[in-house]
Formats: structure tokens, sequence, C-alpha cells
């Protein structure tokens, strides 16, 4: 028997942040320590870091169905300053990240039909 061990590459990206953060200890003085800095660690990864893979989004943006919304505010806001002081942007207009077209753990077959509700924005 084969077995083909696959990393996961948000998972690593994530145990990577986690790792390498500002208030990771290194060590714990045991499980009841990890578990409280953990409880801070998740909600900040998943509501306030911006990841430079979702398009400087956080993945309850995307999760949640808003980083469409975002983005267009956020070409608001560039287009603004730039016709406020086009001087400042020697590329021209600037644009913001471009959002992933879709992001898998297991991406389906070609002949899967994949299904997707997106929450209605409000």
């Amino acid at each position: 028997m084969h077995l083909t061990l696959q990393t996961n590459a948000y998972s690593e990206a994530q145990f990577k942040t986690l790792k390498y953060h500002p208030t990771f200890p290194g060590r714990f003085g045991g499980v009841l320590d990890a578990r409280g800095w953990a409880q801070w660690f998740f909600p900040w990864y998943n509501f306030e870091h911006h990841h430079t893979g979702l398009g400087l989004m956080t993945p309850a943006m995307v999760h949640f169905g808003l980083a469409p919304q975002i983005h267009q505010q956020r070409q608001q806001v560039l287009a603004q300053a730039y016709a406020a002081h086009p001087e400042r942007f020697v590329k021209g207009l600037p644009q913001p990240p471009a959002l992933p077209e879709a992001v898998w753990l297991n991406p389906p077959e070609a002949d899967e039909k994949v299904r997707y509700d997106a929450p209605e924005l409000h």
C-alpha cells in the first residue's frame, strides 16, 4: 500500500503566520495556555489579518461574500485619490489587488457540479 502525504497550502500558510506572529510564545506552559492563545489568534487570523493571496481581504470577508463589495469600495477610494492628486501616481490610476477567482482545498472534478450559495449583501 502506497500512501501519499499531501500538504494543504492554506494550512501551511496559516501555520507559518501563527509561528512567526510576534505574540507567539514559542513554548506554552501547558494545554490551557496554548488554548488561551489560540482563542485570540484564530479570530484575529480570520477577521483581521489581510491575506495577499486573497487580494488583501480577510478570510471572513471572502467567506461571507463581502469581497466584491469591498473591492469596489477600494476602487472608488483609489479613483478619488487619483482624481485629487494624479501627480502622486506615476503609473496611472491605481487598482486594488485582484480578488482570487476561486479558492479550493479540494477542487471539484471537471464534470462535477459546483454549488455555491453566496449570502445576500445588505
